[in-house]
């Protein structure tokens, strides 16, 4: 992936609201919030390694509060941060104190207006399918797997009717907090790499367990069991009981979070790495 961070390495960044990337692997945490019972997340990992640098105590908000071994390939934070170091220092420093399965790809200085999540204006998953006859190994925490053989060009088809500003409540979850369940989902596209079946959807916002109950309904198409009118039923039913299983969260990734020029957030391209991206 990408590093923004190389060509601005002698940055000073602090003093007021700080921005940064960061990527992890969801697979270790119940998710990215801190809890309070004190189990793993990664936000208190990332938090833990701010601070050390900071010398303070930070407190982070991200742009996406991914659930528990969801992963992130380009998540967005920010934080109000009264000191300054060298962007260097702050790579380094922070890096040296995280965790293996999480990392900071870049960090700036941000506008004081900008907030994570309420600047957001598009947020982008992408869901990875392992459609093979025999469950993965050394990949079993990064995908889902799927033994029954996929047809993606049928998944594709289904998908299209979900485009647009929808009711989503078929796709929610039953104790999603969310005070609508209109969202506006941009693009979704679902393409095969050799053996994996990638289904790439952009919105504004997402419900809980959204993208993971539409994989579910796509996968049940996808192999035949529904038809490709189905995905279409399903969401205009608005009942999430008659909407399938809720497909695993192994596969999800959060990829890219858009947000208007003047911020300024780079792009570091679009995640995860083991995939082969066309030209």
């Amino acid at each position: 992936m990408k590093n923004e961070s190389d060509s601005t390495a002698s940055s000073r960044i602090g003093a007021g609201r700080i921005f940064c990337i960061v990527e992890y692997d969801g697979a270790g945490y119940r998710g990215w919030q801190i809890q309070n019972n004190g189990v793993p997340s990664v936000q208190g990992a990332l938090e833990y390694g701010l601070s050390k640098v900071a010398n303070v105590p930070v407190s982070t908000t991200c742009a996406g509060r991914t659930d528990a071994a969801v992963h992130g390939t380009a998540q967005v934070v920010h934080f109000d941060c009264p000191v300054v170091r060298d962007q260097r220092a702050w790579l380094l420093g922070v890096n040296t104190n995280l965790p293996d399965d999480v990392r900071l790809l870049h960090i700036d200085n941000a506008a004081s207006d900008f907030h994570a999540r309420f600047s957001a204006t598009a947020r982008r998953y992408r869901y990875v399918i392992y459609n093979h006859s025999l469950r993965p190994s050394l990949m079993r925490n990064l995908v889902t797997w799927q033994f029954r053989p996929l047809d993606a060009d049928r998944m594709h088809a289904a998908a299209q009717s979900l485009i647009g500003e929808l009711d989503f409540s078929s796709f929610r979850a039953v104790g999603c907090q969310s005070k609508t369940p209109f969202r506006n989902v941009h693009f979704i596209n679902v393409t095969r790499y050799h053996r994996y079946v990638v289904i790439d959807i952009q919105a504004n916002a997402f419900l809980h367990h959204m993208v993971r109950n539409i994989a579910g309904v796509l996968m049940e198409i996808g192999c035949g069991k529904k038809p490709v009118s189905w995905c279409g039923e399903v969401l205009a039913l608005k009942d999430r009981t008659r909407g399938g299983v809720t497909a695993p969260p192994e596969g999800l990734y959060l990829v890219n979070v858009q947000y208007p020029e003047a911020f300024a957030i780079p792009d570091l391209g679009l995640g995860p790495e083991f995939l082969q991206q066309p030209e």
